[in-house]
Order: C-alpha cells, then structure tokens, then sequence
C-alpha cells in the first residue's frame, strides 16, 4: 500500500488516504474502538454489507457528472479491486461491491488520479449534492445550476462544521419548477428562480424519507445565489449543534425542525450568520467548465428494425436547449451495468459526444449533447452494448435499492421483484412504454434508499408470519405519492401488506383499475379521488397469509427458503434489531387502527390497537429473552416482568389494560380510548427499551 503515498499530488488528498491505510493497521492490532472505525471509514466511503468480510465502495459524483476519463478510470478500479459490476444509486453516486478493507486505501488513491473521491459518500455527512440530470441542457431552465451545485459540494467537502454531525445531510438542485432534483425530500433543496434579472433559489428545509417521510418547509421563496453557501453553513452549525445524537432513529434534520418549528429553526440560522465569516459567497458561474461537444460527421447507418428505432426515439430522445443537439436516455436496469460496457462507453461519448455522462436519480444514465444527425449511428453503437431498451423514465424504468442483494438492513428482495414487475409491465401494459410517466419504486427496508414512498406505486421490503409461525418474505403496497413540482409533493399511503410473491398481481389490479377509472388524470389525482380505503378494498384479499403456497417461502431472484436476516445498518445509521423492527410493526398496528377509525370501522380498529399493545410487549420480552409462545403468555409474563416490580407504570396491570377488548362493546367511544391506551403503551416501552440499550 506504498504506492499511493507518492503518486497523489494533492497533499490533503494524500493525508486523508494515508490516515485511512493507518486506522485499518490500528483496527486490525486492537488499537481503535470499532465504533469509531466505522465511523471514519463510513465518511470515507467504505460501507460493510451483507455478506462478512468485504466492503461496498460509495463512489461521489457530485450531480451525477461523469467524464469519459473518470469512467474509464472507475472502470479499471472496478475490474482489480472488486467484480466488474457498477451500481447507479438513486443518490448519482456508483457503487462497487465485494471489495477487501485492507485495499480500499489503494482502490481510493487510484481513483483519485482522475479527480474522483469516496470522501464522505456515507457517514454523517453531507452526502453526494444531488441535481436534475438534465441541469445544463434544459430548455426550461432559466440557468445552468451546474455550477452552483459545484460549488456547494467543493466548499463543505471536508469542511470541519460537518465531518461528525449527528446523523446524514442531504442535498439537491432543481432546474427548473419540475423540480426534478426532489428538494421536497431533501435536507436542503434548492430550485432555480431569476427575480429582476438576479440569479437565485427557492430553499426548501427539512425534507426527508426513511420510515417517517416528512415533506419539507419553505424555507425561502427567493434567496440570490451569493448567500447559499452562507445559508447552508448556517444550517449546519445549528443542526450539529442542536441535532439529536443519542436516538440516531430521531437525528435527522426533520425531527429537529419539527421539535422546534421552521421559525424558530430560522431565527437560530440568521442569528448564526453573526458567527460566520463569509456573509456572501460570489459563485462564478463562467469559470465553470462545461463539456464541449466534439464536431464529427455522421456515419452512414441503415437501421434494421426502423419500428422500434422509431420507439426509442420517442421515449429515449431527449431535446436539449443547444440547438441541433439532443440527449440520449439509457434505461440501465436495476441500476446495474459491468465495466467491459462502461468502457465502450466512455469511448463513444468521447468521440461523438460531450465526453460527458450524466447519472440520473432513477439510476439511469443521460448522454448529452448528440447531434441531432448522429442518432441512427448512436442507436446502432448502443445496440451494441444492450443499451437500447425503450421506456427511459417510464413506468417500465423501476427504481430499487440492492435490498438483501448485498445491504444489511434488508428485509426483502427488492431487484428481484423489480426485474418481475417491470417483465409484466413490459409483456401486459406496454403501452406504458410511451405513456406518461408513471412512478414505481422498491425499497427493502423501511430506510427508503429506493424512495419508495414517494413513488405513486412503491412497494416495501417486509415479512409476514403465518398461523404456524411460517414466516414469509413480503411486500407493503404504497400508493399516492408523487412530485407534484415547484417544492411540492405527496408521498405515498401504506395501503396494504401482502406476501411478495403477490406483487404483480397486485400491480394489475392497481393498473387495471388505474386504466379503467383515471379518466385521463394523472396517478397522484385519481388516487386522491379514489381514497385509500378504496385500494384497501382492492387489494386487502391479497394479504391472506393462510392460503400460502410453497412458492410464496420463496422471495423473488432466489431459489433457495425465506430467512428474515437483518443485520446491522451504517450509511442509515440505524441498529434495525428484531426489537426495533416489532416497534415500527406496533405504530403500523396503530395506523391501522386510526384508519379502520376512520372508516368508521370501530370492531376493527379496535383489534388492531388490540395487536399493537401484544406486539409492543413482546418486544420487550424478547428483549428478555423470554418465550412469547401465545398471546396469554405474552399478557402474563409482561405483569411479571415489568409490571409488578414497577419497571412500568401502568396505574394497573398489563393484563386489566389489554382485556378491556373483552368487556367493552367495540363503540366509537372504546375505540378511541383503546388507540390512546396503545399509543401510550407503545411510547412507555419504547422509553423503558431506550434507557435499557443506554445503559447496557
């Protein structure tokens, strides 16, 4: 690992390798508390995954922007240090895989030869700045954000107010009022604006997904692009000063703007700026280098299938604001593409285009600035490489997260119910392929990585427990959410959990429905003129567990039995445990039940308060280590356990509070009592388990 200490000219860019190479030698001798190992290889880019003994590599590429030379480059790293296969996350970032701890200080110093960094890809830090991939080439657009987004990654990367916040900061820019960067989920989201002729941007605060979405605030309609920096670092001190740190599932920059309300957030940011040494920070757009396309002629070209060369260009082509050029979408599935490809590539963007790709949010990438004339030649090179595929940003074109392919956290399959979804798009609905867009997206956990509920179809990785205590891999059904534009977006209702070999059935009965009574409206309208209960109704047959067949213990993309393994999550910064996990099942019970309430489902509402308070003691049992063989069971040893020796205060028995299902008519007037009474049981054991881990 000698190699690098030389060949890296940038001296800050050394020493950070350097320290790596060192703290995996201290690691290794005992010397370095592993907590704290894991913390500085996270913000360095070196994430663990599922399977023991090797790394997932989080390669930041700033809004997605990647030159010829640099995917070459990642190419070669790709090829020596792990398996040849390139990971687009919906963050534009790339991800290798399989890749030995010992040599990520040689992979890091070989990719930054072209100027490409890990440096703080995960960890509790800014993460990659995201931006439209069309930022540049948008005839929308009232300016390049470009520059800006550039500038805004440069200036906080190693910048020391956040190197150990207390959890992850996420960022994005918008082109246009599309808003196609998603500032609505973001941390801080910015959307081009021109006021009197100044450059500038709508600021939305405190956006996020993960298990509790929350839709950001407004920040600012308008602020000149001279202060986003200024702001920025203003956030950042008061977020790694007033951020929660201890409950890490509660340290999001959401759940501190909603504990202490966006005026009050921003009255501690302005006040801030007394402290900050820049009051105005000039972004000089101009000096940003911009790819130059190259001037070529157009090969001759006879196109074979002229039908589905026709259908490519509708669906694939995108107009640019350069005239006589357009932009080139390459459906890449699941995300997933190999170097021998990339590298190809990279040779054909170099030669006929910009040398320039963009990656997109939808894990896709965009070739831009292709003469209008070079398109029969392009079709046929992409051809070639299995880049063709029409249906760019489509339905067809669903987002997913690795899922139990290689992450942690994962629960279910996520590629593998994907790749089936998008073959029974494909073979039954294709005419979605030219359709408006229409917005599908997977996640294997409730941390969202795969935004699947801000989709307008998002299913979620899960398991569900039969009778006889089989457990299955499943899905939760979301549907409603969207990107409404200009800041503004819905994100999506859980409408029903199902077992995960019943996810295409249940995508035709949402598009059948969808094609029969939408009337033209987009998804995200006539969802809200049906209502959830109506897609409840829809779809609630297909959560049956006690009709299972074998096939359904088997998830999706594998051959092999069902096993619920969760292991422990990093670049989420959550420990999701079977404990944690029986909690977030105990507030979905609660949902439920507000939900059946609502219906004026009173019998049921109440039993689903009824589950919530089971399920909630028995995660404190297990936490015990004790049997939960029955409900009873449950009942009683949660008395003996908790209650008589007064760990939990009740003001009664556990017993006397869950068997009030038995003496009381379900009513309107019970069912309100009994979800308060599981509420509060919930938040009680949740306390009690909180301090329990603190002082462990």
């Amino acid at each position: 690992m000698q190699s690098f200490r030389t060949e890296i000219e940038n001296p800050i860019v050394q020493k950070d390798i350097i320290e790596l190479a060192n703290k995996i030698e201290q690691f290794h001798k005992g010397k370095i508390d592993e907590e704290k190992f894991r913390s500085l290889r996270l913000a360095r880019g070196v994430y663990g995954q599922r399977q023991e003994g090797v790394q997932m590599i989080r390669i930041k590429l700033p809004y997605g922007k990647v030159l010829s030379n640099q995917l070459r480059r990642i190419c070669e790293v790709s090829d020596e240090y792990s398996r040849g296969r390139l990971h687009i996350t919906t963050r534009q970032d790339i991800q290798i895989h399989y890749v030995d701890l010992n040599r990520t200080p040689e992979l890091w110093s070989e990719l930054e030869r072209d100027d490409v960094t890990l440096r703080e890809a995960c960890g509790n830090t800014v993460r990659n700045v995201t931006a439209s991939e069309t930022a540049g080439i948008d005839p929308k657009e009232p300016f390049d954000v470009s520059p800006y987004a550039d500038a805004l990654f440069r200036f906080f990367l190693r910048n020391p107010i956040c190197q150990e916040m207390g959890r992850k900061f996420k960022v994005s820019f918008s082109g246009t009022e599309e808003d196609t960067g998603l500032s609505y989920m973001h941390d801080l989201g910015f959307i081009a604006k021109i006021e009197n002729g100044v450059r500038g941007f709508k600021v939305m605060l405190g956006g996020g997904l993960g298990s509790q979405p929350r839709h950001a605030d407004e920040l600012y309609s308008f602020l000149p692009t001279d202060k986003i920096i200024p702001l920025m670092e203003g956030v950042l001190r008061i977020f790694d000063r007033h951020g929660e740190r201890k409950s890490r599932a509660k340290a999001r920059m959401k759940f501190l703007l909603k504990d202490i309300g966006l005026e009050a957030f921003k009255e501690l940011v302005e006040a801030e700026q007394n402290a900050i040494e820049q009051k105005t920070v000039a972004i000089d757009a101009d000096a940003y280098e911009v790819s130059v396309p190259v001037a070529v002629e157009a090969p001759h070209v006879d196109i074979k299938n002229q039908k589905a060369f026709e259908l490519w260009k509708a669906t694939n082509v995108i107009s640019q604001k350069q005239q006589g050029y357009v932009a080139i979408g390459i459906k890449v599935l699941l995300g997933d593409f190999y170097t021998d490809k990339a590298r190809l590539l990279a040779d054909l963007v170099e030669k006929y285009a910009a040398g320039e790709i963009r990656l997109s949010l939808r894990q896709n990438i965009l070739i831009p600035f292709v003469k209008e004339d070079l398109l029969p030649f392009f079709y046929q090179e992409l051809e070639k490489l299995g880049f063709v595929e029409s249906g760019y940003n489509k339905a067809v074109d669903i987002t997913a997260c690795p899922g139990t392919d290689t992450c942690n956290l994962g629960i279910a399959s996520s590629t593998g119910i994907a790749e089936e979804l998008e073959r029974v798009i494909k073979t039954e609905y294709p005419q979605y392929l030219e359709k408006e867009d229409l917005v599908i997206k997977i996640s294997g956990c409730m941390n969202a990585c795969g935004q699947h509920n801000m989709a307008n179809i998002g299913f979620q990785g899960m398991s569900i427990r039969t009778k006889d205590k089989l457990v299955a891999p499943a899905l939760q059904v979301l549907l409603g959410g969207g990107n409404l534009g200009d800041g503004k977006g819905k994100f999506a209702d859980k409408v029903v959990k199902i077992p995960s070999r019943r996810g295409p059935e249940a995508l035709r009965r949402i598009l059948n429905d969808f094609e029969a009574n939408a009337n033209g409206k987009p998804f995200v309208a006539y969802y809200a003129d049906k209502g959830e209960k109506y897609f409840y109704d829809l779809l609630t047959d297909l959560s049956n567990a006690d009709n299972l067949t074998q096939e359904d213990f088997i998830d999706w993309g594998t051959e092999e039995n069902y096993v619920k393994a969760i292991g422990i999550g990093e670049c989420a910064g959550v420990v999701i445990d079977l404990i944690a996990t029986l909690f977030l099942e105990s507030e979905e019970k609660i949902e439920n039940a507000k939900l059946s309430f609502e219906n004026e489902i009173y019998s049921d509402a109440v039993y689903h308060a009824y589950s919530s308070l089971v399920n909630s003691a028995k995660a404190l049992l297990l936490a015990e280590n004790k049997k939960t063989n029955t409900h009873a069971s449950i009942i009683n040893q949660f008395d003996d356990e908790f209650v008589a020796n007064g760990k939990i205060n009740l003001d009664g028995t556990f017993a006397d509070l869950i068997y009030q299902i038995q003496k009381n008519a379900p009513s309107k007037d019970f069912a309100v009592d009994y979800i308060k009474k599981a509420e509060q049981f919930l938040q009680k054991v949740q306390e009690f388990r909180t301090l329990e881990v603190e002082n462990a």
